[in-house]
């Protein structure tokens, strides 16, 4: 971040104290984004948008109801939202979607791909966990149509063997650590595996390379 670059202001809704608290504690450790604001239900959403935040990490299940229903009032207001929820089924992850969510997370995400997911999100970007991209697939694919193959596909802008291997895995939910494991590779080598994937799919999650990779014929789900 640069001196000029501004603080960007995140609002919480979230009703789990521990889950609170730890979203509460990764962007105290963010230079370039702020805590403006929680809320721990429905009834409390309105108090949190008068703090004027950037972006709303939104949880959906909720005691007094579901954050799936205000996302599209959040939006109205010019407010990103940015779903991160326990609920990875797919009927969830297409309704959020739909109602306008700019990003779909699972509670399990890393710190790491939770403060990338708010950053991809207040840039315009759309991060979806590799595993709900797989149902956002279903969906786009009805009727189904056939992947294109990648035959016009530049050598250097295709996914090597243990690249698409890896894209696989996270479309069945694994970590950094547990696609490592499977992989019989270290983390890091998995990082660098994930930056050349991002720059040869021109994207900025895990979830946007699981479905550029089908849609450019890389990869089957």
């Amino acid at each position: 971040m640069t001196d000029t670059s501004p603080v960007r202001r995140i609002g919480v809704l979230e009703d789990s104290v521990p889950v609170r608290e730890h979203f509460e504690y990764i962007l105290g450790q963010a230079e370039d984004l702020m805590l403006c604001g929680t809320a721990t239900c429905l009834a409390e959403l309105p108090d949190l948008l008068d703090t004027q935040p950037d972006l709303i990490l939104t949880d959906l299940g909720l005691p007094d109801g579901s954050g799936l229903d205000h996302i599209p009032g959040i939006k109205a207001k010019g407010i990103k939202s940015l779903v991160i929820t326990a609920f990875g089924d797919r009927e969830t992850v297409v309704s959020a979607l739909g109602a306008g969510a700019d990003g779909y997370l699972l509670k399990d995400s890393t710190t790491e791909s939770v403060l990338e997911g708010i950053r991809v999100t207040l840039d315009g970007g759309a991060p979806i966990s590799a595993s709900a991209a797989v149902f956002l697939l279903e969906r786009l694919r009805e009727p189904a149509t056939p992947a294109p193959a990648p035959v016009n596909t530049p050598p250097a802008e295709r996914l090597t063997p243990r690249e698409t291997e890896l894209l696989t895995l996270f479309s069945r939910g694994h970590s950094y650590k547990s696609a490592a494991r499977e992989l019989g590779i270290s983390p890091l080598t998995v990082g660098d595996h994930v930056k050349a994937i991002y720059r040869k799919l021109e994207v900025n999650s895990r979830g946007e390379a699981v479905f550029a990779a089908v849609q450019k014929g890389q990869l089957t789900l």
